[in-house]
This record gives structure tokens, sequence and C-alpha cells, in this order.
């Protein structure tokens, strides 16, 4: 168990405090082919409804994705995208008080996003993909999500391998922080996710969770993912079985010991589909730790 730096995070009508207790990202996707949830909220009425329901049970951050990002998985277009997020952001901005964050790797979709009423930006890529990214980041003073991924999704489970994989995503990170800094976006908005299950073995998702405090150097929030993935699923499925669905009972027992296990370890914000339990979960790792 180690103790985490407190930083605060505060923009525009939004306060962050993160350190002290475990702030938790409730994941909505707004996509038809999703690992966790096989299209349910596809739907925009669904999506709004389901964004609601995780700010009810305790979410502090929604994070809204129109793109899937499981492995193998194929890119969208700019407009289909937006025509998938914008509506969602815009309804559930008029219904919650907590920041709404967009998923995505796309400059114009973060802009239409942004403009309808999301207030952060949660980057798989680093921006890497779109470094336009940065500039409607730094445009709109928001705070930016920087994740570790190997590749891009349709190729980043082919073979991952790393010389080291903690130091060398401590690095990537590193620099990608360093990168976004140069591009105008303030350090103090910047937040770091190591990508949890982006290109990485089951083993090396372990590792990151386990020596997750060796992110701390980086002087950053740090923001882990660890939701339903499929080195979850691994551990815990029946002797035999090739794969069991993300939305089993036990996947969830699963997530929240990884939960709890990323929290102990350091992680400020974590990022899951299950509300309601991850907010039990974090009150006792928190409480434990605040000892």
């Amino acid at each position: 168990m180690v103790g985490r730096t407190a930083y605060r995070l505060a923009w525009g009508r939004h306060v962050l405090d993160l350190g002290r207790r475990t702030c938790i990202m409730g994941v909505v996707n707004v996509t038809p082919d999703s690992f966790s949830d096989g299209g349910r909220f596809y739907d925009a009425a669904a999506a709004v409804a389901q964004g609601e329901r995780l700010a009810a049970e305790g979410a502090d951050i929604i994070d809204i994705g129109g793109e899937s990002t499981r492995p193998f998985s194929e890119p969208v277009a700019i407009e289909e995208e937006i025509r998938r997020v914008v509506p969602v952001v815009a309804a559930l901005a008029a219904r919650v008080r907590i920041p709404i964050s967009v998923d995505t790797t796309k400059a114009a979709v973060a802009r239409r996003a942004l403009e309808s009423g999301a207030a952060m930006i949660n980057d798989i890529s680093a921006l890497r993909f779109d470094p336009d990214v940065a500039g409607v980041g730094a445009e709109f003073g928001v705070p930016v999500v920087l994740m570790h991924m190997r590749g891009e999704p349709r190729s980043m489970q082919v073979a991952p391998h790393y010389d080291e994989p903690v130091t060398d995503i401590r690095g990537f990170l590193g620099e990608a922080a360093a990168a976004a800094e140069r591009q105008g976006i303030p350090r103090e908005r910047l937040i770091v996710d190591p990508g949890i299950g982006f290109g990485k073995t089951p083993e090396h998702n372990l590792q990151l969770i386990r020596r997750l405090q060796e992110f701390a150097a980086l002087g950053l929030p740090i923001l882990v993912g660890p939701s339903r993935k499929s080195f979850i699923r691994r551990l815990v499925k029946p002797d035999g079985a090739k794969d069991i669905p993300p939305s089993l009972p036990v996947v969830e027992t699963g997530t929240q010991a990884a939960v709890a296990a990323a929290v102990l370890n350091g992680a400020h914000i974590v990022r899951v589909h299950d509300v309601a339990n991850t907010a039990a979960t974090v009150k006792v790792v928190d409480a434990i730790m605040n000892s």
C-alpha cells in the first residue's frame, strides 16, 4: 500500500480533488459493438439514461465514447462518431452536474463534444493519432487524459512486447505529457493512464497494477481502467472455458479486486462500467488508506 500525492483539478465550474478519495469515471459506450455491454447503449436515449444512472450511483465523471476500442476493431468515420456522441453529451450536460469526458482520438469530435457541454478529453492515443486534439484541449482549457497504447486497436494485441513494460510505458507517458505541454496544455490539466488491456499481455496488465506506484514519479494524477478486461475474464473463468461474457457477476467481482489493488497502489481515478459496486469498493479502500 502506498500513499497518493494530492492533486486539485479546477476548471470552469468543476473541481476534482484527487488523492484522499478515489474518483470514479463511469463508462457509457455509444457503440453497436462494445466488448463490455454488447451495444446496450447505442441508442441515444438509452445512453443518456445510463449516464444519469451512473451519476446517481456515485460517478465523479461520465466518459462518453462513440468508437469501440476493443482489440482488432476498425476506426469509425468522424461524422458517424459525432452523430453518436454529441446528442448524448448535450443531453447529459443539461441533466448532470459532474464533468462529462469525451473518449475520442479525433479533434473534430472533441471540439463538437466540448461545444455541446463536455468538460474533459480522454485520448487513448495520447495525442498521437490526431495532434490537433492538443490544440482543442488547450483552447477549451479542459483536463486531458493521456493513455498508453501499443499500436492501434486493430493491431495492438498482435504479440505485444516491451523491453521492460513498466519502465517503457512510464517513459512513453512522460514524453507524451511533455509533448502536450509544448502544444499548450498546462501540466495541471494532464492525467496519465497506463492503458490496461491496450497492447499488453495478461502478465503485463498484472505487473502494471502491482507496480502502479512507479508512475507516481511522473508527478501527474493516475487513471486506471481495468473494468471487465480480458485478463480478468481469463483469471476468473471456469477451468476449460475459452472465455466468459463480460457481464457475468464473477467478472465484476474480478474487476473490483483489480480496482482495489490499483487504488492501494496509487490510482487517483478508476474507469469502470459498474459504478455502484465500485463506489462501495473505493469507499472501503480509501478508508483503509486514510486510517
